[in-house]
C-alpha cells in the first residue's frame, strides 16, 4: 500500500510493506508556520496588560489571594453567595478579552536566567508554564459580573481542562535576550467552559517571528472549586469574530469525536489492526512456537526500553488558592522530561514541533508526590512521538492515580531507530502515537479501494490529505 502524506509544503511518502513495516521517505519539505489566513490570527487590539509579572499580580488581586502559604487554605465559602446565574451575565465579544503581555527578557537579567537553556535559547517548558497562566488571565478578562461589589474578590476559580494543541515555530531563531509577546482572547464559550486562543511572538531583527500558537480549554468553577460556575456567553461581533467562532465550534465537535474514537475507548481501525499484525510477524521467529520469544529487527528498539521516569515533590510556590499545583508547572515538567527522553533516544537535541491533547483528569495536591514518565511510542523517519504520563502519589491516603497525559512530537536532524511494541497494550500505544503524529503534522487519513489495488494483501489503500 502506498500512503502519501502532505502538509503545508511537506510531502512524505509512506509504503506499507507486506510484512507490515512502514517505510517513510521525505520527498520535499519546508518549515511549518502559522496559518496567517486564519481569521483568529487577524484579531488585534492595542490593549496591553503589562508584563507577565503584572498579570500574576492582577490575578492575585482579583481573586483576593494574599501572599503567604497556609497549610489549610483560607475559606472562600462566603463568596459563594455572589455567584450569578447564567441568565444574568451580559454577552461579551472576543475583543473584550483580547490583550497582550510581555516577557521582558531584553531588560531583566534575573528573569532571563530563569528562561535560558544550554543553547542560549528559551526554555520551552517555561513558555508552557506562562501560557497556562496567561490563559487564566484571559478568563478573568472575559468574565464580567455586573452586580459584584467592588470590594469583593471574584467568586470564581479557573482551571485548565485540556490543552488542545500547541504548535511551535522558528525555535532555532528563538533568543533568550529578546522580549517575547503573548497575545490572545476567548474564542468560544459554553455554559462554564471557555476556549482560549494564544499566540506567542518575539521581536527579532526589527520584525516579529511566530513562536507558538496554543489552544486551551478552561473551566470556570465556583469560589471553593466544588462545582461549576457560569461564564458570560460569547457573542461574536464582526466578520472576523464570526469566522473565528465557527472555527472554534468545529474544534469542539472534533474533540468529542476524537475522544470517542480513542484506542482506549474503542478497538483499533481495520488498517491499524493490519499494522499491529505486521508488527507481531516482524518480531516473532517464524520457526518458533514459544509465545514469549520475540526478536528485535535491526535499527529498532523495544518501547519498554525507551522511557525515562522522574519523581517530583511539588512545593507551595507552584500552588493556587486551593493548595493544588498549577497546571503550568506540570506542563513544564512534562516538556522537560520528554525532551530528555527524546534527546537520549535520538542521540542529539531534537526540536519540539507540537504538543497535543494534554488532559487534566484531577488536581494535584501540594502535599503529593508527582511521578513523570516519558515513553517513545512511535517513530517515523526523523520524527518521534513521545507520550508523557503524570502519576500522583498521596502518602497520607495511600492513593495513587494518573492525573495527566501529554503527547509531544519531536523532529530530529537524522533518521531515528524504529520503536517497536512487545505487548498488546504497547501496540495500542503505538497506534495511538501514530494517530497523534499524523494530527501533529496536520494530516488526516482517508481510505478508498481503487480497482488496481484490490488484489493487494490488505485490499485497502491508505492516503492522507491536509486538514487545513
Amino acid at each position: 500500500m502506498l500512503q502519501r502524506l502532505m502538509t503545508r509544503g511537506v510531502t512524505i511518502c509512506r509504503r506499507h510493506l507486506p510484512n507490515g513495516r512502514e517505510r517513510i521517505t521525505a520527498l520535499s519539505g519546508r518549515s511549518f508556520g502559522i496559518n496567517t489566513d486564519s481569521p483568529s490570527y487577524k484579531l488585534n487590539s492595542e490593549d496591553c496588560s503589562g508584563t507577565l509579572a503584572d498579570v500574576v499580580r492582577k490575578i492575585r488581586e482579583r481573586n483576593g489571594v494574599e501572599i503567604g502559604y497556609h497549610s489549610i487554605p483560607k475559606p472562600r465559602d462566603h463568596l459563594l453567595k455572589f455567584q450569578p446565574k447564567f441568565e444574568d451575565l451580559p454577552a461579551r465579544s472576543m475583543m473584550d478579552s483580547f490583550t497582550t503581555a510581555v516577557l521582558p527578557l531584553s531588560s531583566d537579567e534575573v528573569i532571563r536566567e530563569r528562561y535560558i537553556n544550554h543553547l542560549g535559547r528559551v526554555r520551552l517548558g517555561r513558555i508552557m508554564e506562562e501560557l497556562d497562566m496567561f490563559a487564566v488571565w484571559l478568563c478573568h478578562r472575559h468574565v464580567q459580573l455586573p452586580d459584584l461589589p467592588k470590594d469583593v474578590p471574584l467568586p470564581y476559580t479557573f482551571v485548565t481542562l485540556l490543552v488542545d494543541k500547541v504548535e511551535f515555530f522558528n525555535i532555532e531563531q528563538l533568543k533568550a535576550n529578546q522580549d517575547i509577546s503573548f497575545s490572545g482572547h476567548v474564542s468560544w464559550t459554553g455554559r462554564s467552559s471557555m476556549e482560549i486562543t494564544i499566540y506567542v511572538r518575539q521581536l527579532t531583527g526589527g520584525h516579529y517571528i511566530d513562536v507558538t500558537k496554543a489552544l486551551f480549554l478552561m473551566v470556570a468553577r465556583n469560589a471553593t472549586n466544588t462545582g461549576p460556575a457560569p461564564v458570560n456567553p460569547l457573542k461574536p461581533i464582526g466578520e472576523l469574530e464570526e469566522l473565528a467562532w465557527k472555527e472554534a465550534d468545529l474544534r469542539q465537535k472534533q474533540r468529542r469525536e476524537t475522544q470517542s474514537e480513542s484506542v482506549f475507548n474503542s478497538p483499533p481501525r481495520e488498517h491499524e489492526q493490519t499494522i499491529m499484525y505486521g508488527l507481531l510477524k516482524r518480531t516473532t521467529p517464524p520457526d518458533s512456537m514459544d509465545l514469549n520469544r520475540r526478536i528485535l529487527p535491526a535499527k529498532c528498539r523495544w518501547m519498554e526500553n525507551s522511557q525515562q521516569t522522574s519523581m517530583l515533590s511539588p512545593f507551595p510556590e507552584n500552588r493556587n488558592a486551593q493548595n493544588t499545583i498549577f497546571g503550568g508547572y506540570i506542563m513544564r515538567e512534562a516538556v522537560e522530561i520528554s525532551f530528555i527522553m527524546a534527546s537520549i533516544y535520538v542521540g542529539g537535541r531534537p526540536i519540539l514541533k507540537c504538543i497535543s491533547d494534554i488532559s487534566f483528569m484531577s488536581a494535584v495536591k501540594v502535599t503529593s508526590f508527582l511521578q513523570m514518565t516519558a515513553y517513545v511510542v512511535y517513530t517515523a523517519q526523523n520524527y518521534l512521538q513521545v507520550m508523557t504520563v503524570a502519576h500522583v502519589w498521596d502518602t497520607q491516603s495511600g492513593e495513587d492515580k494518573t492525573t495527566n497525559v501529554f503527547y509531544l512530537t519531536y523532529k530530529a536532524d537524522k533518521i531515528v531507530d524504529e520503536v517497536l511494541p512487545r505487548s498488546y497494550r504497547e501496540m495500542l500505544w503505538y497506534v495511538h502515537g501514530r494517530r497523534k503524529l499524523l494530527a501533529a503534522l496536520n494530516l488526516q487519513p482517508t481510505y478508498d479501494l481503487p480497482a488496481e489495488e484490490s488484489s493487494n494483501e490488505s485490499g485497502t489503500k491508505l492516503n492522507t490529505v491536509n486538514k487545513s
